[in-house]
């Protein structure tokens, strides 16, 4: 072993050992879960189930839903539409009786959060070049907002910062929002160096927070790691100046179960949130995609569960993390509350781990250049030091289930559940939760951030998915989806997955009803120039120039439409977008809407081709090229330290400075000296010299 390595041996040594004695005294341990509280005194009130035939909703979300709707959407309307006479109706006629409508985000990581918050930036009546533009209402008139993945970051930063606008969220406020702070990152947030101090502050906050929930007997995995450090970014506590210290929390502590206490919530100003993951059979092992009748999980304000035939049950989310079994507790006192922390919702809908982590070898396959894979590997080591558990590439979440539906159920007689990213079956967009009968949604936006191709756009596979998924396991339970193109190849060819596009527009007599799909890809800029919002799965970091560029892109698509055969976005796209939300509640479409609905609508029998999409850039340009804006925010973060570091340089200089004119005077001095040895005793030549020079003048020589 060569010095090098010795010494980061010792110093990851010393962090590791400095960890045991810390957990208890950072604020960052109310990740900790309580355990041994009591049960609620119902008796069976900790599971409810249903059948698909006789789905009810749980009463709050009901409440919840219907009092948005009378108190807050109907005005929301009036709003966005005015008079409704822009697009060739009049809004009294509606009565009040507007569509339900909901909106899904999905895809991967950073990509889909960034794109996410540009659409609905894009669609949000408080951003007033949205509202100009005709956009800017439809998220106001929303129901429901669902989310998996990367989207669930997204809104879980929404959710928990009280719903701002995305400006302030992503950019921060001056204020309370610190902004998301996407240039340091996920995993080496200081430098790409192990031994970086500031790394291991960073990291040993985050072991501590898992750690401390393992000893209260709660089971951990690398999921844990993953969504403290999502945390960082997307809940607030967080800033720059206590980034890798434990002055705060961290997130720590927020819990999905209490976002109804947010005033936003209280007052009904956002859409009912739903985050999703997806799962495997527990102990199956899967490392590539889930089967399609895998169960898919949901996690509201209220409850954890699934719509899915096969189980068709829930569980009060405060609840989240007891051991049942047939729907009862050990003992009365056996609940645990405190398992629903927000960052792990999050983490465990994108927790990707069972796809990347290789068993063999212990590695993620992240970058290695920036230091990405090292950092991961330490954690992750760390974390098995420990706290050892049996499943360690999934989240595992104690199962309220045990015992449910022993036929149809895949995990019936589990004690954990396996709970996986939200795209791990390739449904990468949570549509299937908007779908569910129950909810009666008539609109469903798709906000598609998936990386599908070579060049990581998406080619409708998520919808192509749901579509499957729906017919062949969903279909007593949700409303089936609306003709799309039948393959990944003809939405391509048709162009339909880069741009927006309506799915569903014409009801077919005599089949069941199906809601109206606004596919919202994400896709190049309209005008030609070069994409910035088709990133990797994998990237860590955004600078801030990046994200502004990446966010910018997705705003102007979302606001731009298209126009076939130009590079110009299409002045009429916000008034489409209007008739589509409204389509539902009309009987006679208008001659506006008409023609909107010739354009943006898919029609199986009237094939539109890419063609129509001229000189748009498909491979990725990077807009921070050579990375000269995180130069920059580093030169910005560290000027107190540049400055010392100048004076101390500056200090350095004069202080050589001072000693080379003392070196050349000490040995002026001694030449001097050395001659005067050489004249006779009276020739006095000191009378001689210049006392500025000391060289002697030419009224003397030496000889």
């Amino acid at each position: 072993m060569t010095y090098p390595d010795i010494f980061i041996s010792l110093q990851l040594l010393i962090l590791s050992c400095i960890l045991s004695f810390t957990v208890a005294q950072n604020p960052v341990d109310a990740y900790a879960p309580t355990v041994n509280e009591n049960c609620p005194d119902t008796p069976n009130s900790l599971v409810r189930t249903f059948t698909p035939q006789a789905q009810v909703l749980n009463a709050s979300e009901t409440e919840y839903v219907a009092s948005r709707e009378s108190y807050v959407i109907s005005n929301a309307w009036s709003n966005w539409l005015g008079n409704a006479s822009d697009i060739g109706y009049n809004l009294e006629n509606f009565e009040d009786k507007f569509p339900r409508i909901g909106i899904a985000i999905g895809g991967e990581g950073y990509r889909t959060a960034q794109y996410g918050a540009g659409v609905l930036s894009g669609l949000d009546w408080r951003n007033s070049t949205a509202r100009e533009e005709g956009t800017g209402g439809l998220l106001q008139v929303a129901s429901y907002l669902s989310a998996s993945s990367g989207g669930s970051w997204l809104l879980g930063s929404l959710l928990l910062n009280d719903w701002p606008s995305i400006t302030e969220l992503v950019y921060g406020n001056g204020g309370n929002l610190s902004s998301w702070m996407l240039d340091l990152d996920l995993i080496v947030p200081s430098s790409p160096s192990m031994t970086d101090s500031n790394n291991q502050e960073y990291w040993g906050s985050i072991l501590a927070s898992v750690e401390s929930k393992a000893n209260n007997g709660l089971p951990t995995s690398v999921t844990d790691l993953w969504g403290r450090m999502i945390s960082y970014h997307f809940l607030n506590e967080t800033t720059r100046g206590n980034f890798y210290t434990n002055q705060t929390s961290h997130g720590a502590g927020q819990l999905w179960s209490e976002t109804y206490l947010l005033p936003s919530f209280q007052n009904h100003t956002i859409p009912f949130p739903i985050v999703t993951a997806d799962s495997r059979e527990a102990g199956s092992g899967i490392t590539t995609t889930v089967p399609l009748n895998s169960t898919v999980y949901e996690i509201t304000p209220f409850e954890f569960g699934s719509w899915d035939p096969g189980l068709a049950a829930m569980s009060p989310l405060k609840f989240a993390g007891t051991h049942l079994t047939n729907g009862l507790p050990d003992n009365p006192s056996a609940c645990v509350t405190g398992f629903d922390q927000a960052s792990f919702v999050m983490g465990a809908s994108s927790s990707f781990f069972n796809a990347v982590l290789n068993a063999t070898n212990g590695n993620f396959g992240f970058e290695t250049s920036n230091g990405d894979e090292d950092g991961m590997n330490f954690v992750f080591n760390q974390l098995l030091s420990h706290t050892p558990s049996n499943i360690m590439n999934a989240a595992n979440w104690p199962n309220p289930f045990k015992g449910v539906n022993p036929v149809t159920f895949q995990d019936s007689s589990a004690d954990q559940l396996e709970l996986l990213d939200g795209g791990a079956n390739l449904e990468k967009t949570p549509l299937s939760s908007l779908l569910v009968k129950a909810r009666g949604l008539d609109v469903v936006v798709v906000v598609d951030g998936s990386a599908d191709d070579q060049n990581h756009w998406p080619n409708g596979s998520s919808l192509l998915t749901t579509f499957e998924r729906i017919s062949s396991v969903l279909s007593s339970s949700h409303q089936p989806m609306p003709p799309i193109p039948g393959t990944a190849a003809l939405f391509v060819s048709t162009g339909v997955n880069m741009r927006p596009t309506f799915f569903g527009c014409d009801l077919t007599q005599g089949q069941p009803a199906y809601p109206i799909i606004i596919y919202l890809p994400n896709a190049p800029p309209l005008d030609g120039s070069a994409p910035a919002t088709n990133t990797g799965d994998k990237q860590f970091s955004y600078t801030s120039l990046f994200t502004a560029v990446f966010i910018n892109q997705a705003f102007g698509n979302t606001l731009g439409g298209f126009k076939p055969n130009t590079t110009s976005p299409d002045p009429d796209w916000g008034r489409c977008l209007q008739c589509a939300a409204i389509d539902r509640a009309v009987t006679l479409r208008s001659d506006f809407c008409s023609r909107c609905f010739a354009q943006y609508c898919y029609n199986p029998n009237n094939l539109t081709s890419n063609s129509e999409l001229p000189h748009r850039q498909y491979v990725f340009v990077d807009p921070d090229l050579g990375g000269w804006q995180k130069v920059e925010e580093w030169l910005e973060d560290n000027k107190g330290a540049l400055a010392g570091f100048v004076v101390a340089i500056i200090v350095a200089i004069a202080g050589i400075v001072g000693f080379i004119f003392w070196w050349r005077k000490r040995r002026a001095r001694r030449s001097r000296y050395s001659r005067v040895d050489e004249l006779r005793d009276d020739d006095e030549p000191w009378r001689y010299y210049d006392t500025r020079s000391l060289e002697l003048t030419r009224r003397m020589s030496i000889t």
